[in-house]
């Protein structure tokens, strides 16, 4: 979603607001509500900006297969208004006040946030209580959002190259798994939806015991706490169960090949291969080791298929990390007269060698190095931090990962990296996508590529 209000000296703060303090640790506070919310709060008074943000535990992965997209939707649908707030006015309210705002959804969670003035914190907290338990489920404004989504679906997928890669990807990789649908879901279950479902949905997952609702930046501890038991104690417990699904995908033993033809000038090659969930062990092996095949330009990747053989305008390899097992994914656009199938050769190549041979003490070294730069930038901002100390929590049941996780990724070794690469990143193990120009589909005489459906 693409909300974002203009961006104010406020906000530009928040930017900074951590500034050049990174190596120190970042202390909060956490507790429960007796309705179940879970509240985390960390206190920075460098600047006077906090950041209010809530987590749900709900993403597309939660949707019922006949009804995708909802989490999305409801991304959506909930800066429509309340009970208390007016259709058109939620961001009304947050300009006023210098603030920005926006939301996002995934596979696994919605994220909704704002970034205010310390002076504005209640301004926020009455905000989320309202999104929480009065929002507004009503026909106008379902069809007004049922129209917003299917023009962002088209803008940002449909009318964009290569876009449509990761659902193409995820409903091959995935049979039975509900990953095997993405985010943005079907437009046909969205239309298909009636108000009572999408009443049902709210009252479902948009309750106290399925949130994290986490602060940062210039607060007083006990009065956040005040502040937020004015807004939030009072909001019941809902009363459903909310499911959890437990699913297992089936291990993948032969490769999955496929030409897709879309909207574009220059062909490309998608790989995607099954990996464990996000915090486990070889978890942080893989990210790693994307950032040995594809961290910048004097990457591996880079260099040998850009630079050198000059097979590819574009390479890329990344970790799409979930909370179930989740895929690794290895992308080259193709130079303009290179085969897609060269390339695909070469980026092959690439991974062999990371297989074949330890990287060097020097190379380790560096990715080491990267692998700290990124995780202070994560945590370098007050938003950066309401935000990651909620993920943790959620994901990974302690917040304190803030602090620690870096440990995690200095425990892998060269071997480790090796190791990781001739487990799972294997042609039985993996998803293959050309993707071809729509000149290049088949044509009466049937000598081009056809797709095979």
């Amino acid at each position: 979603m693409q909300k974002k209000q203009s961006l104010t000296l406020w906000f530009l703060l928040a930017a900074i607001s951590v500034g050049f303090g990174q190596a120190r640790k970042i202390e909060f506070t956490e507790y429960d509500l007796p309705n179940g919310l879970h509240v985390i709060l960390h206190k920075d008074n460098t600047t006077p900006i906090v950041a209010v943000s809530v987590l749900y535990h709900v993403g597309s992965k939660n949707e019922d297969p006949n009804r995708t997209g909802f989490a999305h939707f409801f991304e959506h649908l909930l800066f429509e208004g309340s009970d208390n707030i007016k259709r058109g006015e939620f961001d009304k309210y947050l300009a006023n006040a210098g603030a920005t705002n926006n939301a996002n959804t995934s596979n696994d969670r919605t994220f909704y946030y704002e970034v205010l003035p310390s002076n504005q914190l209640e301004l926020g907290l009455w905000m989320e209580s309202e999104r929480m338990m009065h929002a507004k489920i009503e026909q106008i404004g379902v069809e007004t959002q049922r129209e917003v989504v299917k023009e962002e679906k088209r803008q940002r997928i449909d009318n964009q190259p290569y876009m449509s890669f990761q659902a193409e990807i995820f409903k091959r990789a995935y049979t039975v798994h509900p990953y095997r649908w993405t985010p943005i879901g079907s437009m046909d279950d969205l239309n298909a939806a009636s108000l009572d479902e999408f009443i049902a949905f709210y009252k479902k997952f948009y309750v106290p015991e399925n949130a994290t609702l986490s602060i940062a930046g210039d607060i007083d501890i006990e009065q956040t706490k005040a502040a937020v038991a004015k807004y939030f104690k009072d909001i019941p417990k809902g009363s459903k169960e909310i499911p959890r699904p437990t699913v297992k995908e089936p291990e993948q033993k032969a490769e999955v090949r496929d030409v897709v033809f879309d909207n574009i000038q220059l062909p490309a090659v998608f790989q995607a291969y099954h990996i464990p969930a996000q915090g486990t062990p070889d978890s942080y092996a893989l990210e790693m080791l994307s950032t040995v095949l594809s961290g910048g330009q004097s990457s591996r990747m880079y260099k040998a298929l850009v630079d050198e053989q000059k097979k590819a305008l574009q390479v890329a390899s990344f970790p799409f990390a979930l909370e179930d097992p989740g895929l690794y994914i290895t992308l080259g656009i193709v130079n303009m007269g290179i085969d897609p199938t060269d390339l695909e050769k070469a980026m092959d190549a690439e991974i062999e060698k990371v297989k074949n041979e330890l990287i060097s003490e020097k190379e380790f070294q560096k990715i080491r190095n990267q692998m700290e730069s990124q995780f202070v930038q994560q945590n370098s901002t007050t938003f950066g931090i309401a935000e990651q100390l909620a993920n943790y929590h959620v994901y990974y049941k302690d917040a304190n990962l803030i602090n620690t996780e870096i440990d995690r990724y200095m425990k892998v070794t060269r071997e480790d990296l090796q190791r990781v690469a001739k487990k799972y990143l294997t042609k039985e193990n993996r998803v293959v996508l050309q993707y071809m120009p729509k000149s290049a589909q088949s044509k009466p005489d049937n000598t081009q590529i056809k797709k095979d459906n």
